[in-house]
């Protein structure tokens, strides 16, 4: 006979949600299924073993394979083998091509293994969630008879140019017209070559992510909803525009959490890869309001040497206070480790922070903080925007340079700094100081830019407010599963 607590867990619909492993990936993924946990679903987050091993080695008492009350539902963990064992050849640690071989490879030996597991436990999956970089997730879906949905976790303005680029829609640059505009109908402003995810352009090293992503698109007819992390209003014109082709609900900003699920359990299950030094909060509250420029590039690239330096010497001839996060680049990656110039924080003395990593939706929320020098990934956009603090725009490749240009001249929330690596050249610490200057300066366009900010964080809360148009979505999404394993039900009960 069960017990009361595997009869609470088998009466729960169960939710299987897949990550890449990264931080990028990692965030808004945890950040559905605590979403989907509030609702009173169980939901489990699963992930390659090596973000398992550093989510533990961060806290590993609340990284647990046991289902946790969260909200009206429950959260559990459950990590499967990546197949970084099967390196031979320590060299061949960082060779892209292979380690998403050998991602692929693994995950299509252990994932089918731990689904039919969960029917064993009595807690059978009723959905799997993908995301764009395991597309391979969606045949393992097909092939065990589960219906998959999946979580986009970058803009809708992304997603339609992928989507246009992988059915040949419209033209992009190629090898004779390597800088050739793109022009996509009736839904977005017209865009450079070097305001494209960087991986669509033929002079891309990243060919394999490229493949990847398009996998995802090959199999687009499989998902029964593609949930976006954006709102309605954000990007509304390219959303309906792409609705006339896919299932797209946009369910962001997913960091917000619904007031009735901010407890404590909710405080404490996080994605961090890494330990975060919380000491930056104290020293954020002993700044003026509106003083401190937060500097953080994301969880993968690293800025070249030369460009740390001429960063370090912009903020010091600046005068202002800065919050900078050096995140040190994982073992076997392409971006070398950089250090600062000789003496910097005893020049910067009081005025800056260096910290490995923060906790960066609690920094935006600071009042301290006056603007954000971003490498503008989906998810630092998304806080930025979320927090209503403008920001000074540093992409470097991928999805952010697109996003770079919404948020400077479609948002109209901040200040181009960068124009990422297809630039090819160093920018210098004069321009960055005058940069930062003119950022935290009273011009008009500065204020401006700041009304912009305020102005989309308000309708981000709006958007996932009670009947807001993300929470709308959100709800038909569980009502549209809830559907699914009713019908699944009744097929098996005939």
């Amino acid at each position: 006979m069960a017990s009361a607590s595997q009869n609470t867990k088998s009466s729960l619909l169960h939710v299987f949600l897949v990550s890449f492993p990264g931080q990028g990936i990692v965030n808004p993924v945890l950040r559905l299924a605590k979403r989907l946990a509030s609702k009173g679903m169980l939901v489990t987050f699963s992930a390659p073993e090596q973000i398992g091993k550093e989510m533990r080695g961060v806290d590993e008492n609340l990284i647990t394979d046991q289902p946790t009350p969260y909200g009206d539902g429950m959260i559990r963990f459950e990590f499967f083998e990546d197949g970084s064992s099967d390196y031979s050849d320590p060299s061949k640690i960082g060779d892209l091509d292979l380690e998403m071989e050998n991602l692929e490879q693994a995950g299509r030996r252990n994932l089918p293994i731990i689904l039919k597991k969960q029917d064993e436990e009595g807690r059978p999956v009723s959905c799997i969630v993908n995301n764009p970089f395991i597309p391979w997730v969606c045949e393992i879906a097909e092939s065990l008879g589960i219906p998959i949905a999946l979580l986009w976790v970058q803009s809708c303005a992304c997603f339609s140019l992928y989507y246009h680029y992988h059915f040949d829609l419209v033209p992009f640059p190629s090898e004779s017209e390597p800088e050739k505009d793109v022009i996509i109908p009736s839904s977005m402003p017209v865009l450079k070559y070097d305001e494209l995810p960087s991986i669509l352009l033929p002079s891309s090293p990243f060919q394999v992510l490229k493949q990847i992503i398009l996998a995802q698109f090959h199999n687009l007819s499989k998902p029964f909803c593609i949930l976006v992390d954006s709102f309605q209003d954000l990007e509304d014109e390219v959303i309906v525009h792409m609705s006339k082709f896919c299932p797209i609900r946009t369910i962001g900003p997913l960091l917000f959490n619904d007031p009735e699920i901010a407890s404590s359990a909710d405080v404490h299950v996080r994605g961090d890869c890494m330990k975060i030094e919380e000491d930056c909060i104290e020293w954020l509250n002993s700044k003026p309001p509106s003083s401190v420029i937060y500097i953080s590039f994301g969880s993968i690239a690293v800025p070249v040497q030369e460009q740390v330096d001429e960063i370090a010497f912009g903020l010091l001839n600046s005068g202002i206070s800065f919050l900078w996060v050096m995140k040190p680049p994982r073992e076997g990656s392409v971006f070398q480790p950089v250090v600062l110039p000789d003496g910097f924080l005893e020049k910067a003395g009081g005025r800056g922070k260096i910290v490995k990593w923060c906790p960066q939706q609690q920094v935006l929320s600071h009042p301290s903080v006056a603007f954000f020098l971003t490498h503008c990934g989906w998810n630092s956009s998304m806080e930025a925007i979320s927090s209503g603090v403008p920001i000074v725009a540093f992409p470097q490749w991928g999805d952010q340079v697109t996003n770079a240009k919404y948020l400077v001249d479609v948002f109209k929330m901040g200040i181009r700094l960068s124009r990422g690596v297809l630039g090819n050249r160093i920018i210098t610490r004069e321009e960055i100081e005058n940069c930062l200057r003119e950022a935290t300066s009273d011009d008009s366009k500065v204020a401006e830019m700041k009304e912009n900010a305020i102005k989309w964080k308000k309708k981000a809360k709006e958007a996932v407010a009670e009947n807001g148009s993300s929470d709308k979505n959100m709800q038909a999404f569980v009502d549209e599963l809830k559907k699914l394993h009713a019908k699944k039900q009744e097929e098996n009960s005939q």
